[in-house]
């Protein structure tokens, strides 16, 4: 599972996070958006942990922004984190995009090795959105290769799409990476991406949201 936050409204309605991350990082405040989303995603694995919930949760991933790699003060929060709530760390598989690490370089190789040596995985999301970089790859042993979902979205339909979702398989499957593509929102797209040797499809197709929070989460800081 991957978990993605969402605002409710005093009135219970729901915010796509396409509205507010631009805000939050316009303004400074992604790296305590990062630290609540941390906290609440291992009180939750902890309480689901010690339930015996089946299925059990193999793989929670969780999203860290640009501006928080940035923070050197992150790896030390994160590992109190971990320990606080006993999350068992093969378990958790943090997401950082290829921008933010090839930005914050020297601090999200330490942070990756240092959370690898305790068990924790990592995966590159977005990749193929921007200027994808072979030796970022190379310098971080992330586990996991995320296909961006806009190259995926229209794959059956744009050939140059589809020959890109192929070459970062590839890519991915020679560094001893493990594929998933994004946004397989049909059936027929998770046919092609099996097809394709992809490891993994996340999407509409696969699953649809859903609330993760339990038990209910802390507000946010204001």
């Amino acid at each position: 599972i991957e978990v993605q936050i969402r605002m409710r409204l005093p009135d219970g309605n729901i915010i796509s996070p396409v509205l507010f991350i631009p805000a939050a990082e316009r303004y400074g405040l992604m790296p305590m958006v990062d630290r609540w989303v941390v906290k609440q995603s291992l009180r939750t694995l902890a309480h689901l942990q010690k339930s015996g919930q089946v299925p059990a949760i193999s793989c929670c991933a969780i999203n860290l922004s640009g501006t928080s790699l940035g923070d050197e003060r992150l790896l030390g929060f994160l590992q109190e984190q971990i320990a606080l709530h006993a999350v068992d760390p093969g378990t958790l598989c943090f997401e950082i995009t290829e921008t933010a690490a090839i930005t914050h370089l020297p601090n999200a190789i330490r942070l990756v090795k240092a959370l690898k040596a305790l068990g924790c995985r990592f995966s590159m999301d977005d990749f193929g959105a921007g200027v994808s970089s072979f030796s970022s790859l190379k310098n971080l042993p992330v586990d996991f290769l995320k296909i961006d979902g806009a190259i995926v979205a229209d794959m059956l339909n744009e050939p140059a799409h589809r020959a890109m979702v192929d070459a970062i398989n590839h890519l991915g499957h020679a560094l001893g990476m493990r594929t998933i593509a994004e946004f397989a929102s049909t059936p027929e797209i998770v046919e092609t991406l099996r097809s394709m040797g992809i490891d993994y499809a996340q999407g509409y197709a696969v699953g649809r949201p859903q609330p993760f929070s339990h038990p209910a989460a802390e507000p946010f800081p204001v």
